[in-house]
């Protein structure tokens, strides 16, 4: 019996407060948050645009801009829920990202078709793409790295909306530092590559995110 009592009082001394899970809306919050200073960052760095203020004028690259920035905060949200087991009971909320890009392709649509006559090609091409690659990288390092204290029971699904997150940052950022206005430029080297980053990012998750 006194070992048994001992053994309690053992046990009860080695007990460690677990600080528990955020909830996914706070967690995305904070990532948000991180993104948007690491953008404003950027900007200030690499500055903004020469035609910005004209551009604020031009109701479909407004259009443009409001879509991303949709698309970047449900697919982040959704990583956040995915980074739990159950998705804390919102699994409908996972698939928000798929009716943002909906909404987004609409909006590119309608872009182009208004792009009449078409706006010069810019002398780069491949370059755009590296360039949004290269900035999304610290916001997949460190959102990749929160997911994994986590358990995910979706590793591919969360690693792939995980990297659309990123990617949209990056995205977000090149469309306002480059002076472009061909449509078809921005649809062939600016979000077509989603499609690839989206499966990149789901092996990604597998190899990361498996526990």
């Amino acid at each position: 019996m006194e070992n048994i009592q001992e053994l309690i009082n053992t046990l009860s001394a080695d007990t460690r407060v677990v600080k528990p899970a955020p909830h996914p809306f706070m967690l995305s919050l904070k990532w948000m948050g991180m993104a948007a200073l690491y953008l404003a960052v950027s900007l200030a760095v690499s500055g903004l645009r020469p035609d910005w203020a004209a551009k604020l004028h031009s109701p479909w690259f407004i259009a443009e801009m409001a879509t991303l920035l949709i698309v970047f905060i449900t697919t982040t949200f959704s990583a956040a829920l995915l980074s739990f087991p159950d998705m804390h009971q919102r699994d409908r909320l996972v698939y928000a990202p798929l009716a943002a890009f909906a909404l987004f392709v609409l909006v590119m649509f309608f872009a182009w078709r208004a792009d009449s006559p078409p706006s010069p090609l810019p002398v780069h091409s491949i370059e755009c793409t590296l360039s949004i690659m290269l900035m999304a990288l610290l916001p997949a390092g460190w959102t990749l790295y929160a997911m994994r204290r986590y358990a995910s029971t979706h590793s591919g699904a969360a690693g792939s909306v995980a990297l659309l997150s990123a990617f949209s940052v990056g995205a977000l950022w090149l469309r306002l530092y480059e002076e472009t206005d061909s449509i078809v430029h921005v649809i062939e080297r600016h979000y077509l590559p989603m499609l690839v980053i989206g499966i990149v990012g789901m092996w990604l998750g597998k190899k990361i995110l498996k526990w």
